[in-house]
């Protein structure tokens, strides 16, 4: 049974923005899928949608196959932004992500239960930072800050992670280490796990299945060995260029991608 189903859905802003147009599609339990296409092609807009923060102007999203409905508790969500507190530490920071489960007040207290408290740490330990677990954020690396961003979102314990441009402000090294503890987490907790990216590289390299989006709509959707330079020149340009593979060290920029306007930030 598929764990994320998009069934004809499309959002348009300001009655003539269209930021999803009629797009379906499903993913199945503990798939780790990357979302590639230029500013403004929808690919935030669609995290939203699935996180429930946006609802969509036509058509059914379903997970679990339930129709979704404002925001779930089960969906956990990392941020380029990684929206830490500064002042708190590591573990207090990964320890938050049991908010909807305690509530502002308890959690604000600092009254968690200990087994949020082993859950935050075991969240730690999967992202490689649990010597780190008492080091305060405003210390830490972007690298690092990142990965606490997904031991927190570990720590709601989600069945879908959901992940926006989350290595975009990072060196490639960073980048790929906060990569490899996301899939790892993924493939420990067989979470099903949908992230954009705009580094083409990295994206080929822990991809298993990628969702190609330009103008709001889907259209490509296949694995890395399917994903050559002429999808990826479709994807980016709007049309085939030439060109058999990828080259190592692509990035989305070098493939022509231009910035759309977008709403408020909304379908970017």
């Amino acid at each position: 049974m598929p764990t994320i189903e998009f069934e004809d859905v499309s959002k348009i802003y300001d009655e003539d923005t269209v930021a999803l147009d009629d797009v379906s599609f499903t993913i199945d339990e503990g798939e780790f899928v990357i979302l590639l296409g230029p500013s403004g092609a929808g690919k935030s807009t669609m995290l939203r949608v699935l996180n429930g923060l946006t609802q969509p102007t036509e058509g059914s999203v379903r997970i679990g196959g339930e129709e979704l409905q404002g925001n779930r508790s089960g969906v956990g969500m990392v941020f380029q932004e990684h929206y830490l507190i500064e002042s708190k530490t590591a573990f207090g920071n990964a320890l938050s992500g049991a908010l909807s489960r305690n509530g502002l007040l308890r959690s604000a207290l600092g009254m968690h239960d200990d087994e949020d408290k082993r859950t935050a740490l075991e969240a730690l330990q999967t992202v490689g930072l649990l010597d780190e677990a008492g080091q305060r954020a405003e210390s830490m690396s972007g690298g690092q800050k990142q990965r606490v961003g997904i031991a927190r979102a570990l720590v709601q314990n989600p069945e879908i992670v959901l992940a926006d441009e989350p290595v975009a402000s990072l060196d490639p090294k960073a980048a790929r280490d906060v990569m490899r503890y996301l899939k790892k987490a993924a493939t420990e907790q067989d979470l099903t796990t949908v992230t954009s990216l705009h580094q083409v590289n990295i994206a080929r390299e822990f991809g298993d299945r990628f969702l190609g989006i330009r103008d709001g709509e889907v259209i490509f959707d296949g694995d890395a060995d399917d994903l050559t330079m002429d999808e990826m020149d479709r994807i980016y340009y709007g049309e085939a260029q030439g060109g058999e593979t990828v080259p190592t060290g692509t990035t989305s920029e070098e493939l022509g991608e231009t910035d759309a306007t977008a709403d408020g930030g909304e379908r970017a």
